[in-house]
Parts: C-alpha cells; structure tokens; sequence
C-alpha cells in the first residue's frame, strides 16, 4: 500500500477532529461536573438534570468523530 501525500494529511487532519473533540468534551466537563457536584451536595433531587448536562457535552466527540470518518472516506483512506 503507497501512502500519498494528500492521503497522510487527510489522517492527520482526522485525527485533529477527534482530538478537538475530545479536549472540548474534557473542559465541558470539568466545568459542568464541578459545578454540579457542588449542586447535588445541596439537593440531592437534582442528580437527574445534572446527569443530564453531564452527557451533553459528548456530543462534541460525536461531531469530531463523524467528521474523522468524513474526511477519511473523501481522502479514500477507508
């Protein structure tokens, strides 16, 4: 298998999505999982809306990895 130039970029260009979506997912969390611990210490019936904003952020590693996946199938490495 020849590895072409514009093929290597497209898997460094994949592997960038995915890695923005992860570091965006880590610092939406944190903030969120702080401040909502702080808010389950308090009331504790709140536990299902905080789980809730908790997994929203999961959706940004989602949209990263659909993109990889895109950028991968149009560079013809998939």
């Amino acid at each position: 298998m020849v590895i072409t130039l514009e093929s290597a970029v497209a898997a460094i260009g994949a592997g960038i999505a995915i890695a923005g979506g992860a570091i965006g997912t880590g610092v939406a969390q944190s903030a969120i999982g702080s401040a909502g611990l702080g808010l389950v210490a308090e009331k504790p019936d709140e536990m299902g809306r905080v789980l809730l904003f908790l997994v929203l952020p999961e959706t940004l590693l989602i949209f990263g990895f659909v993109v990889a996946i895109l950028i991968m199938l149009q560079a013809g490495i998939v």
